[in-house]
């Protein structure tokens, strides 16, 4: 992918952007059907580079025909492709790194292009007595959600990686979602999700 419309500054990157009507979060599956040229050509790109691209969520607004999107969002690493059976690309992705957008601009094929910055990663921290209810919920929940996640690895001790999987698999406004991947602070953002979880 060319990156001469958007200029690296220090302690930044240029990637790929998708943006999508989702939010993605770190450890988060992210199965996606390709089919516009654009994308093609960057998972391609990416695979050949062994490169992550990344993902945020639309907004409203417009700006130079670039597309809007909220400022932070989240790398997508590829971990397996193959063909459906529309003959679409269909990608298994997993959320990594969280980034904050600087800059945007559109390529000639239309794909979005973003300078960003990485946010520093969120630390485990045990999960408090008083939620251990939500790691219970993801236990018996998780695994009846389908393919997206078999075999997936439970932190049902870790506050982090259990306010994720809840932000994700909740029915809440995206808005809501988008805040969760914002909040820095995994007890913050389960205090947040309690009242929203089903007992």
């Amino acid at each position: 992918m060319s990156k001469s419309a958007v200029s690296k500054s220090a302690a930044s990157e240029i990637i790929a952007l998708f943006p999508l009507n989702i939010v993605l979060f770190p450890d988060g599956p992210l199965p996606l059907r390709i089919f516009e040229t654009r994308y093609i050509d960057m998972v391609r790109s990416c695979m050949r580079a062994t490169q992550d691209f990344g993902v945020a969520l639309m907004c409203e607004g417009a700006e130079s025909g670039v597309t809007p999107t909220v400022e932070v969002g989240t790398m997508a690493k590829i971990v397996d492709f193959h063909q459906l059976a529309d003959g679409l690309l269909g990608l298994t992705c997993i959320g990594q790194q969280r980034f904050r957008i600087h800059a945007r601009s559109r390529q000639a094929d239309g794909l979005n292009v973003v300078e960003v910055s990485p946010l520093e990663a969120e630390p485990s921290a045990a999960l408090p007595f008083e939620h251990l209810r939500l790691a219970e919920l993801l236990r018996n929940v998780l695994p009846q959600l389908g393919e997206a996640y078999t075999g997936i690895v439970m932190r049902l001790d870790d506050a982090t990686w259990v306010g994720h999987r809840l932000a994700e698999i909740l029915p809440m406004d995206l808005v809501v979602k988008q805040k969760c991947l914002e909040i820095d602070d995994p007890l913050e953002r389960l205090e947040l999700l309690a009242p929203l979880a089903p007992t």
